[in-house]
């Protein structure tokens, strides 16, 4: 079948939708970034990653527009004040840059995954490839500049073992066992992102205009930073080094470069694309502390969550995505 003849499935426009107004959100923080930065190679890049963005984020417009359906509002220029003070350093950019672009990568292959027009496939194949570009420069350049925070070596066995007895899965024993290697990546990838979290929970928090913003962005660090030393703490068990925090990397300025909608549904991003790291950790885990852990941080952040889904509400600032017909109420017009 021809591919003008399909229309779009209810994944499709849902990945659509999803990836224009999220792209939309970092793609104002990348332009404000953008014009902070005096690092000659990080500014460079920033200039390719907006370019590839507004790029695809034309394209999706076409997408969503020719099978009929509203462009959502997302982000613009007014959700952008001009001429603001430096919020963040140039190397948070570039780390901030470095995992947006991991977030970017995974989201573009689900939404592959959930692509069934050629075109579709055609243009997520296309946004992994930049994505998988831009991971390759940001790598680099962090590791030019001494920053970026590799994960912990480990000495290898002479030769493979299996697991036996129940003495594998205990954590609260005064002799469990090491962490595994699956183990530590998922725990050091969710401390990262538990640190840009931090970081930009602070940042934020200094220049929000509205109270309840303000109030619910500093409850938000606290909680990322008990979650940094929770996950933390078990990696400091085995002698493990933590990955360094950003919080340095802010300034002391008050000066709002952001909407302070953008500012609260960026945040709300994070925690949510963040509950699948955990979901991942979780999967990955077979330590019984590992597991209360983990777990322990979910049930929080679904509590964060609906706090941040009342507060974006309260001020019509959630956008709502396209919408299952509702047959009942059809019926009822007829």
């Amino acid at each position: 079948m021809d591919k003008d003849e399909l229309k779009l499935t209810s994944a499709e426009i849902g990945t659509l939708w999803g990836q224009y107004v999220n792209g939309t959100a970092i793609d104002i923080v990348n332009k404000y970034m953008l014009s902070t930065i005096e690092d000659e190679e990080i500014k460079v890049i920033f200039e390719d990653a907006i370019k590839i963005s507004d790029n695809q984020k034309q394209q999706i417009a076409r997408f969503i527009e020719n099978d009929g359906f509203p462009i959502p509002v997302g982000f613009s220029e007014s959700d952008l004040n001009e001429g603001t003070n430096r919020l963040f350093s140039d190397i948070f950019c570039l780390h901030y840059l470095h995992i947006m672009t991991l977030h970017g990568l995974i989201g573009h292959t689900t939404s592959l995954s959930s692509s069934v027009r050629k075109d579709l496939r055609h243009f997520y194949e296309s946004c992994s490839n930049d994505a998988m570009t831009m991971y390759q420069r940001t790598t680099d350049l962090l590791l030019k500049k001494g920053h970026f925070q590799r994960d912990p070596y480990f000495y290898p066995d002479k030769k493979p073992e299996f697991v036996s007895g129940h003495s594998f899965i205990h954590g609260f024993s005064s002799d469990k066992r090491p962490l595994a290697a699956t183990e530590i990546v998922a725990l050091s990838l969710n401390i990262k992102k538990k640190i840009l979290e931090k970081s930009l929970s602070i940042g934020f928090s200094q220049v929000a205009q509205s109270k309840e913003v303000r109030k619910f962005l500093e409850s938000m660090q606290n909680e990322s930073n008990k979650q940094i030393q929770s996950l933390g703490n078990i990696l400091k068990g085995d002698n493990l080094p933590v990955p360094m925090s950003w919080e340095s990397e802010v300034t002391s300025s008050q000066d709002s470069p952001f909407s302070d909608k953008l500012m609260l549904y960026h945040m709300g991003f994070l925690l949510q694309s963040a509950q699948s790291y955990h979901g991942s950790g979780l999967a990955s885990a077979m330590r019984v502390d590992l597991v209360t852990t983990y777990e322990k941080i979910i049930v929080k952040n679904i509590m964060i969550t609906k706090e941040w889904f009342n507060l974006m509400t309260k001020n019509n600032w959630l956008e709502q995505p396209p919408l299952a017909p509702n047959r009942k109420e059809i019926a009822k017009d007829k």
